[in-house]
């Protein structure tokens, strides 16, 4: 392995990180007894921790971010150039790499217009909620000011999204959370609501009850992830988005695209949206936009939102009066569009469909084989396994159970996720995201190990 030449430094390392670092999502009672995970290196999908230890990462850098790969030298190099050359200036000024990315992103885009950049998923949508809470004001008198979000999606960690996040355990703990967010049922056919035969226009159709029982005129945007990520990899089923956006030009609620997943190649398409026909408002994006090499999310809307904030230069309230301090960054534009250009170049979304039907058919198999298996789906390189104790009742695999399958593959050398603290009782779902450049020993090695790893924890 390269780029080891510090190891014999790692001990302080780790003990530096143990004394001095407060981890995400991590419970650092553990780290009395056992060493906090530091990873040192990586390059294509591999990465390495501070023991020397190799691991195949399946899910892009443990929350579905690095989508072309580790150790992209161009990557590196573009952002050096940009640093040197001019690192940063609020974005109430333009920059270059922030006007050419834009231009760039919008040709994927049909129909979009215009980008705000921030520096995260959650800030991204919360800018939308703040610009639908003006249009509001600016537009409807006040009213329409509501927004609905579905069950089992997640927009964020902020108390915004938080609020707007339909994953309970998410938000334990930190209320009262701030109001005007309201819920709408989730699509997942397999633990379907309605036994009826076009589920999606049904489960749709739920959607426009909550509107009825709000009032169309106080709903002012509804917002949607084209694929439930985190929620359980929830693709929605035919019909759904169809009928999803009859509704919202029904009632005029902008329709909010939550990309910040699903964008930027991860189903085999730009976005996510775009597989279904989508005419959305806003799309919001962070992750694969640069894929980790540098932080950057952006607030995507039509021109027709942004004519709403087109007023009198005299009026002081009548612009989008909201600022991103590291929005004004120029790595993240820069590493966007290195980042895109690689996708191009390399053909990386045709490679996402043929690799993610190849470990879909894969899970499918494994599913004839371990019927602790319920149900497998997703799309592109962004798939799920959901684990019942009996498939009859569906009954969900304990959760404790599918962390275990989670742990046995780490110990296997591949590292794979799962819904976790998120879904009361339904935390039951093994989650895969490889970057978009995997092979198909790579898709096998993660498949095998999973194999492996149930037989182990099930029998």
């Amino acid at each position: 392995m390269e780029g080891m030449s510090g190891m014999n430094d790692m001990e302080r390392v780790v003990e530096a990180d143990r004394a001095h670092v407060w981890h995400h999502l991590v419970q650092h009672k553990a780290f009395e007894t056992v060493d906090p995970r530091v990873i040192v290196e990586g390059k294509g999908l591999r990465v390495w921790d501070a023991k020397g230890r190799e691991f195949l990462d399946a899910v892009s850098g443990g929350v579905w971010t690095v989508n072309i790969g580790y150790g992209r030298e161009t990557m590196a190099r573009v952002v050096y150039e940009q640093l040197v050359k001019m690192n940063y200036f609020a974005g109430a000024a333009g920059s270059v790499p922030g006007a050419l990315f834009a231009e760039k992103l919008i040709s994927k885009m049909p129909g979009m217009s215009r980008v705000y950049y921030s520096n995260s998923g959650s800030e991204a949508n919360e800018k939308v909620y703040k610009m639908v809470r003006q249009i509001s004001h600016r537009v409807h008198g006040g009213k329409k000011g509501k927004i609905l979000y579905r069950d089992r999606d997640y927009h964020g960690t902020t108390l915004g999204t938080l609020a707007s996040s339909g994953q309970d355990e998410r938000a334990m703990q930190y209320g009262p959370l701030p109001g005007g967010f309201v819920r709408v049922p989730h699509c997942l056919e397999y633990r379907k609501q309605w036994d009826v035969e076009n589920y999606g226009e049904r489960a749709a159709d739920a959607i426009e009850e909550v509107i009825l029982r709000e009032g169309p005129d106080t709903v002012g945007a509804l917002v949607l992830e084209p694929v439930t990520a985190g929620g359980g990899v929830i693709v929605p089923p035919k019909g759904y988005w169809e009928r999803v956006q009859e509704i919202c030009k029904k009632y005029d609620i902008l329709l909010h695209i939550d990309e910040v997943v699903c964008g930027v190649g991860r189903t085999g398409t730009w976005f996510g949206y775009q597989h279904y026909g989508i005419k959305p408002d806003f799309v919001t994006m962070a992750k694969g936009v640069a894929s980790g090499y540098a932080a950057i999310s952006c607030t995507v809307t039509t021109e027709r939102v942004f004519e709403m904030f087109k007023d009198d230069p005299s009026d002081p309230m009548s612009y989008f009066r909201d600022i991103s301090t590291f929005g004004g960054c120029t790595s993240g534009p820069a590493a966007a569009l290195e980042n895109m250009r690689i996708i191009e170049d390399e053909g990386l979304l045709a490679n996402t469909t043929a690799m993610g039907d190849r470990c879909l058919a894969n899970l499918q198999a494994l599913m004839e084989k371990h019927k602790v298996i319920g149900d497998v789906r997703g799309k592109g390189l962004f798939l799920g396994a959901e684990l019942v104790a009996d498939r009859a009742t569906k009954e969900p695999a304990p959760e404790k159970l599918v962390q275990q399958v989670v742990a046995e593959c780490n110990a296997q050398g591949v590292i794979i996720g799962a819904t976790n603290r998120s879904l009361p009782g339904l935390n039951n779902t093994l989650c895969l995201s490889p970057a978009l450049i995997a092979t198909t020993d790579d898709i096998d090695q993660i498949t095998g190990t999973i194999d492996k790893a149930l037989t182990k924890v099930f029998g």
